[in-house]
């Protein structure tokens, strides 16, 4: 099909072409003299990112799910008791890897569409008088339902109840879009992957940690090799990895770092709540809802949007995608044909996000979703031009016509 592919999931997310030619290197001898002149310069810039004063930042050639797997296996030993509120498919599956590796998962089932319940993990740690809840896994970011936690408020709760877990969090599909304050918010041990809003391929397993997370690394009993941190922190300090990294990862991995410097992350920040507040205009102009049940709770870097009911959300992805070459992405598990995803993150502007929209009101229409065509389009461009939602030019109306 002529003209570019279309790509809207919610990861992975679209390659800059500066990234992609920065990764376009020759091999090179990943123990030379002169290697610590790329690595070591990118952990300095990834605790940067994270918002890390303390602690350490790791980079392993695996996806999230392996971070996720450094980070459990790391911190933690057989047995260990750890809460876990689970508010969507990615939480879920985080679940599963904590029960296959032999942890004993304390599960706070949550209705889909809400973030973590910091009043249920503050009475559930008030009563653990014993102290055995060795962790709280917090997945920041749940792209199944387009719902952002809030990582503050998890913190305050847990200080609430004056409990020294530790406080895990997935970070896959909201670092480098959405403020995460590792620091500040005292998180322990943070994971996230290359291919979001990040803006590379996938290949980079992510993970910050911190001086007690690293304590207790030290005494973990749970089994790992390629995921030590032990032989990291052998190597790292001097610029090298205990084994052969992706040379071209870590070139992007440096480009794409200088290229969120460069904008600034409070712009960065800001972008993304400016994008999405635009797409959740166009869903509210179809006539449609999210999946997101409150606005504490919408995610800036994916919109999941239910379909009428007897309507098929996966013929609207299929549609998009045969017909426009528009990738949107599909409802997962209990979601699966009830809704589709909108991903906005990574390196994207309000143009090709008003393109993405246009080919989505396309495919609703052809797959039998009555909306008024071009009005999400219209409604986005109205917000991204004035800054002002529907909800609020229908109050001032109120108001003048009082």
């Amino acid at each position: 099909m002529p003209g570019r592919h279309f790509l809207f999931v919610p990861g992975p997310t679209n390659v800059p072409d500066r990234i992609q030619r920065a990764m376009m290197v020759a091999m090179a001898d990943h123990r030379s003299s002169r290697f610590p002149e790329l690595s070591k310069p990118i952990f300095a810039a990834l605790k940067e990112l994270f918002q890390c004063r303390e602690g350490e930042a790791f980079i392993f050639c695996a996806t999230g799910t392996g971070a996720w797997e450094a980070a459990l296996t790391n911190t933690l030993s057989p047995g260990d008791r750890v809460l876990a509120p689970r508010i969507g498919q990615f939480s879920h599956l985080w679940i599963d890897m904590m029960e296959r590796l032999g942890l004993n998962v304390q599960v706070l089932d949550c209705e889909w569409g809400t973030g973590a319940p910091e009043a249920r993990i503050e009475e559930a740690l008030r009563a653990d008088k014993e102290r055995l809840i060795k962790g709280v896994m917090i997945v920041h970011n749940e792209t199944t339902t387009g719902v952002t936690s809030d990582l503050r408020a998890v913190r305050l709760a847990m200080d609430a109840a004056n409990h020294p877990a530790l406080l895990y969090v997935d970070a896959v599909s909201s670092l480098a879009s959405i403020d995460l304050r590792f620091s500040e918010w005292r998180v322990d041990v943070c994971v996230a992957g290359s291919q979001k809003g990040l803006m590379m391929p996938a290949g980079l397993g992510l993970l910050c940690v911190s001086p007690a997370a690293l304590a207790a690394s030290r005494n973990a009993g749970l089994k790992r090799v390629f995921f030590d941190f032990g032989d990291m922190l052998r190597t790292n300090p001097g610029g090298y990895f205990p084994y052969t990294p992706s040379i071209p990862l870590l070139h992007g991995l440096r480009e794409a770092l200088s290229m969120l410097k460069e904008e600034g992350l409070a712009a960065v920040f800001h972008r993304h709540a400016r994008l999405a507040a635009g797409v959740r205009e166009a869903v509210e102009a179809w006539g449609l809802e999210l999946c997101a049940k409150a606005p504490r709770w919408y995610s800036n870097t994916v919109s999941t949007v239910m379909v009428p009911p007897g309507k098929d959300g996966a013929r609207v992805v299929d549609i998009a995608f045969r017909k426009y070459d528009l990738a949107l992405g599909a409802g997962l598990s209990r979601l699966a044909g009830k809704a589709f995803r909108i991903g906005h993150l990574g390196d994207l502007n309000e143009l090709m996000l008003a393109g993405a929209l246009a080919g989505t009101e396309m495919a609703l229409a052809d797959s039998g979703i009555e909306i008024t065509e071009g009005s999400g389009v219209g409604a986005a461009q109205t917000y991204w031009r004035t800054g002002i939602t529907a909800a609020e030019r229908r109050g001032e109306r109120l108001v003048a016509n009082a």
